[in-house]
C-alpha cells in the first residue's frame, strides 16, 4: 500500500493518507462505490496459478478454459454458490510446482490433473488433403480446432500449446503425466499478498484449519485497523469476537464442512449497503445442516455465529445478519454487531479515503476554501447515502472540517446514524 490509512489514536502518522476512527456515540443506557466483490483461494486441478480477475458474465461462459470444467460441473459448485451475489471475483489458485501433462504433440497449459483429460486428434481435411485439421478435446468436448498445413502454422490455444516437429495423421492421443501443484499453508499467504494489491468487499476462507482461519482473521485486521481497508472476511466456526470476521456456524452434509462460506462470502460481499441480509433465503446447491434447537440458535446468536435456520413452508434462510463481534465496549456498542451497520461504515470509509486521496492529498490547499470544498463533498456523499436509506437523520450541522494540529493536517468529525432492517415484531392486539 503506497498511503498511509487506517485508525488514530494521535495525529501522529507519518505517511500521508486517510485515517477514519469509527466509535459509538456516547448514550445514557460524491458517489457511492459499488459492493459486489470478493476474493477467494481455491486449489483446482486445472488453471493459472495465482490471482486472477473474472467477472461473473466470465465465470458463467468461460469455466472451460479458466478452471477445467464446464458450469454446470460439481467441482465447480463452492464457485456457483460464490457467484450468486456478487459481481467481480479475484480468485487465487493454491500451490507451486506441479506437473503439465503432454503427449506426442503438445504439453497442457496448465499443471494439473485435468491436463490428463486433455487429448488432440490430427486428420485430413476434407476439403484439401494437403491441410491437417488438428483438433484438441478436453473430456468429450471439442475445445479447439486449427486447420494448417505445417506444424509452425499452430497457434497456442487456451488448453495446449504445441510442441511437434511435424505433423502426422493421430486418431487421437490423450495427454498424461499431470500432477497437481502442492500446497502449503504459505500458498494461503501468498494469496493474501496477492489480496493487498486488489478492492474487494468480503474474502472467504474455504479451510478447516485453525492455523490458516487466524491468519485470514489477523489479516483482516490489520489491513482494516492498520491500513484502512474496508473489506470483511468469511471463515468457518472461528470465534473471532471483532466485526470485520463473520464466523459461519453450519456444516454441509455433501463437503467437508466449511463450504458454507462460499454462498456467505458472496452475500457479504454483494449485499447492498442499505440492505441485510437477515431472513435471506439459501439459494445455494449445498445440504446445509439446520439440526440446531432455537435455544441453540439464541446461542448462535449471541456468540457471534453467523447461522442458517430451516424456516417451515420457506426453505432455508439466514438466522441473522450477524458477524463474529461478542465483546462491546465505549467505543463499539452492539450496533457494530450487524453486518449492515459494518457495511454502512465500511462504505464510508473506502468512500472518504478513495475521495481524500484522489482529490484532495497534495493538491488542495488546507485553508478555509479547501476544507469548505472537503466539507460539501462529504456532506454530498452522506447524503446520499441517506436518500439511499443507508443513514438517517443526518445534516451538515453533524460534519465538522477543521485543521489539524499541523498546517497538513485536517480532521473530520462525522457523526451518521446506519439504518437497519426490521428484526423483531412486538404486537399488542386488543380485543373489544
Amino acid at each position: 500500500m503506497a498511503l498511509g490509512g487506517g485508525t488514530f489514536t494521535a495525529q501522529n502518522k507519518i505517511l500521508p493518507g486517510s485515517y477514519i476512527n469509527f466509535v459509538s456515540a456516547s448514550r445514557a443506557s460524491a458517489a457511492l462505490s459499488d459492493r459486489g466483490i470478493a476474493a477467494i483461494p481455491i486449489t483446482g486441478d486445472w488453471g493459472e496459478l495465482g490471482l486472477i480477475e473474472v467477472a461473473a458474465g466470465d465465470f458463467q461462459k468461460n469455466t472451460m478454459k479458466l478452471f477445467g470444467y464446464d458450469y454446470a460441473a460439481p467441482q465447480l459448485k463452492g464457485l456457483r454458490d460464490l457467484y450468486r451475489n456478487i459481481r467481480l471475483a479475484y480468485i487465487f489458485r493454491l500451490g507451486a510446482g506441479g506437473t503439465k501433462a503432454s503427449n506426442t504433440w503438445a504439453t497442457a497449459k496448465y499443471p494439473g490433473t485435468r491436463g490428463n483429460a486433455l487429448m488432440t486428434a490430427i486428420a485430413a481435411n476434407v476439403d484439401d488433403p494437403a491441410l491437417f485439421d488438428v483438433s484438441t478435446y478436453l473430456g468429450d468436448a471439442l475445445v479447439d480446432m486449427q486447420t494448417v498445413a505445417a506444424v509452425g502454422d499452430l497457434i497456442a490455444n487456451d488448453y495446449v500449446q504445441w510442441g511437434a516437429t511435424a505433423l502426422a495423421l493421430e486418431a487421437g492421443e490423450p495427454m498424461t503425466g499431470g500432477v497437481n501443484p502442492t500446497v502449503t499453508n504459505g500458498d494461503y499467504q501468498s494469496f493474501l499478498d496477492a489480496a493487498e494489491s486488489v478492492s474487494f468487499n468480503a474474502i472467504g476462507c474455504p479451510s478447516v484449519d485453525p492455523t490458516i482461519k487466524g491468519l485470514f482473521a489477523a489479516f483482516t485486521r490489520r489491513m482494516r485497523d492498520d491500513m484502512g481497508v474496508k473489506f470483511q472476511c468469511v471463515v468457518h466456526d472461528l470465534d473471532a469476537d471483532y466485526e470485520g470476521v463473520v464466523n459461519v456456524m453450519n456444516t454441509v452434509n455433501d463437503g467437508v464442512g466449511y463450504e458454507a462460506i462460499y454462498w456467505v462470502t458472496g452475500v457479504i460481499a454483494g449485499t447492498p449497503v442499505n440492505r441485510s441480509a437477515l431472513n435471506k433465503q439459501y439459494d445455494g446447491e449445498y445440504e446445509i445442516n439446520t439440526a440446531y434447537t432455537q435455544t441453540q440458535l439464541e446461542a448462535a446468536i449471541k456468540g457471534g455465529k453467523f447461522a442458517f435456520h430451516k424456516v417451515m413452508n420457506a426453505g432455508i434462510r439466514v438466522l441473522d445478519d450477524i458477524n463474529s463481534l461478542v465483546t462491546t465496549t465505549v467505543e463499539k456498542s452492539d450496533d457494530f454487531k450487524q453486518n449492515q451497520t459494518i457495511r454502512v461504515l465500511d462504505q464510508i470509509g473506502n468512500d472518504i479515503a478513495y475521495l481524500f486521496n484522489t482529490k484532495y492529498l497534495g493538491v488542495i490547499p488546507n485553508d478555509p476554501d479547501g476544507r469548505v470544498s472537503l466539507w460539501v463533498d462529504i456532506v454530498q456523499h452522506h447524503t446520499a447515502l441517506q436518500t439511499n436509506r443507508a443513514i438517517q437523520n443526518f445534516s451538515g450541522d453533524d460534519l465538522t472540517v477543521e485543521q489539524g494540529e499541523t498546517r497538513r493536517a485536517v480532521v473530520v468529525n462525522d457523526g451518521v446514524t446506519p439504518v437497519n432492517a426490521m428484526r423483531q415484531l412486538y404486537m399488542t392486539v386488543v380485543v373489544q
